[in-house]
């Protein structure tokens, strides 16, 4: 069939049934051959190879912000996911008895970050994902006229529950918070436009679904933030003329990237660039209408075999993540034995998560269960 992604641009096709992209993505092969280039150039001309693509960083900037519904002067490359919400939670002054929401099942990268302000008298609200999922109601009991700040994952990295994004923003903003999202989880496998989301800052590092290299991430802040945010990490590329070197008093740089500090990485900056422009081209719409589609098929699967989807499923909330068990038989074992036969997935004692992207087919979704159903019997 045809898939969204074309399949020629994943050589780990020629390899693996890749079904892990909740771990790590799988590098295209136009992003591999931008960062040859990269690593070509720098080999051969130092700063007289790497200095065009040091120039690049504006336009890759923008390219990532079109991607998102964001302006370019909105956007910062960092290095990972914990670094964008360093941003706020570094940059906002706090008091004591200021609140933050938070789900209790976050990545620690949205997680440790915003506990980290207890230190300052700051009270995390966590709500129990056992007990009810952050929706719009769940938010609404949880804040007080003391929270500042609410942080979500788009997508949760255990069990794939997808959040809307557009409804808890309207009830943070109603509440007087900022709305802070990690979409690590999501974005490159679901369109986004955080202007209509009602985003005020998103961060995600690149190497899972944006199919971008380990160690490279983007933030978005909102405009309107930018000069409110104390910065938190300042570097010499801060400054709004950073080739002024023993100018120190000089002002900030006007735009998000002050939030870079020092030299950005400007290969994984590119390998962004390139990865976004494929998941463009292909439609980040009809990628997640493939990826559903998976996803579904593999839920069926599951459950024809007696498994235990641990995944909530249903509209707006499903995404490319599935989780599952097989009663009585350890994940871990089970996990590992799947992946001797050539399809990789993430296993975990609490259950086995898959996450196929916009290149997988039905027929690797099928394969996958075939080789669950063998395992299952052997082990």
């Amino acid at each position: 069939m045809t898939t969204p992604l074309p399949r020629s641009e994943f050589a780990v096709t020629e390899r693996f049934t890749y079904l892990n992209h909740a771990a790590v993505g799988a590098l295209p092969r136009c992003t591999r051959d931008a960062v040859d280039g990269f690593i070509d150039a720098h080999a051969t001309g130092g700063v007289m190879g790497t200095y065009t693509y040091e120039a690049k960083m504006p336009q890759y900037r923008e390219r990532i912000a079109r991607f998102i519904g964001a302006s370019g002067t909105e956007i910062a490359i960092l290095r990972n996911t914990g670094d964008g919400a360093n941003v706020v939670a570094l940059g906002l002054e706090w008091n004591p008895g200021d609140e933050i929401v938070l789900g209790d099942n976050e990545f620690p990268s949205n997680a440790l970050p915003w506990l980290a302000l207890r230190r300052h008298g700051v009270k995390i609200n966590l709500v129990r994902a056992a007990e009810t999922r952050l929706t719009p109601d769940a938010l609404r009991a949880a804040m007080t006229s003391r929270t500042r700040v609410v942080a979500v994952s788009w997508v949760s990295f255990a069990d794939g529950y997808r959040h809307d994004l557009a409804e808890l923003a309207a009830v943070a903003r109603a509440g007087g918070a900022l709305f802070c999202v990690d979409v690590m989880q999501a974005l490159g496998a679901f369109p986004l436009d955080v202007r209509a989301c009602g985003i005020d800052v998103a961060y995600a590092g690149g190497a899972k679904w944006l199919l971008a290299l380990q160690g490279v991430s983007v933030v978005y802040v909102r405009s309107e933030l930018i000069e409110r945010l104390a910065l938190g990490a300042p570097g010499w590329r801060s400054a709004a003329d950073m080739w002024d070197f023993l100018n120190y008093d000089q002002a900030y740089v006007e735009n998000a990237s002050r939030f870079e500090g020092g030299t950005p990485n400007f290969v994984g900056a590119l390998s962004l660039e390139r990865s976004v422009d494929l998941l463009e081209r292909a439609g980040p719409a009809r990628i997640a209408e493939h990826v559903l589609g998976l996803t579904d098929r593999l839920v069926e699967g599951l459950l024809h075999q007696g498994a235990e989807v641990l995944s909530l499923r249903g509209d707006g909330i499903s995404s490319g993540i599935v989780t599952f068990r097989v009663p009585g038989i350890d994940s871990i074992e089970l996990g590992r034995a799947i992946q001797q036969q050539g399809a990789i997935t993430t296993w975990r004692s609490n259950g086995i998560r898959v996450a196929p992207h916009g290149y997988n087919t039905p027929e690797e979704i099928d394969f996958f269960l075939s080789l669950l159903k063998g395992a299952s019997c052997s082990t």
